[in-house]
């Protein structure tokens, strides 16, 4: 039920970002999030102790939306409370069955993935004059990309697709921010999020 909460309330965001009503938008966002922390708390996952993590994370991705949907620029400060959440993930994931098989292929796989859009996002910032963002914005890829290696590391098919769904969430909004906006963007980013946090929910069982 809190599962189908979550859906239902993702889609309503959905509408709301497509159709640009922001009330509805805030009301929606935050509320994702916590029923996937509510859906997170109360299934049998496969590691208690990886569930424990996930529930941080998820804690931390509240905070973080919350943070970047105030009126003020909080970007730094969103960035922040999303890298606790790539940290904490990184940490569940690695309490699940991590096998060093598959440690080399995730790095292989997203280093493949990674370098040539944090290269991209770097080069975008600096063309901007935006140079005070390219460290943490560099430490943010960095965290992430640990994510998605650690997830693939674990096995888990529903956790390395929510996974690799962050990234691609997260690649939207520095490609829409720094390189070239884009009016499919926000939507875009939204769905992949969301579909993100569903499959690393659902990989915790």
């Amino acid at each position: 039920m809190l599962l189908g909460l979550a859906l239902v309330l993702a889609a309503l965001d959905w509408v709301a970002v497509a159709r640009r009503l922001p009330r509805l938008e805030y009301a929606c966002k935050a509320g994702v999030e916590l029923a996937f922390l509510a859906t997170a708390v109360v299934l049998d996952p496969l590691s208690n102790t990886a569930r424990v993590w996930f529930c941080v994370a998820l804690a931390a991705c509240v905070a973080g939306d919350v943070l970047l949907m105030i009126p003020r620029d909080a970007f730094v400060a969103g960035l922040a409370a999303f890298v606790v959440a790539q940290v904490c993930f990184t940490v569940g994931f690695a309490h699940e069955d991590p096998i060093v098989t598959r440690l080399a292929v995730g790095v292989v796989l997203v280093g493949l993935l990674i370098v040539p859009l944090a290269r991209r996002f770097v080069r975008s910032m600096r063309a901007q004059g935006a140079t005070a963002l390219i460290a943490p914005v560099v430490a943010y890829i960095a965290v992430i990309a640990a994510m998605a290696v650690s997830a693939i590391a674990g096995g888990n098919a529903w956790g390395i697709v929510g996974a690799l769904l962050f990234v691609a969430s997260d690649s939207l909004i520095a490609e829409n921010r720094f390189v070239a906006p884009r009016s499919w963007a926000p939507l875009a980013i939204m769905v992949t999020y969301h579909l993100a946090l569903a499959g690393l929910v659902i990989g915790l069982v």
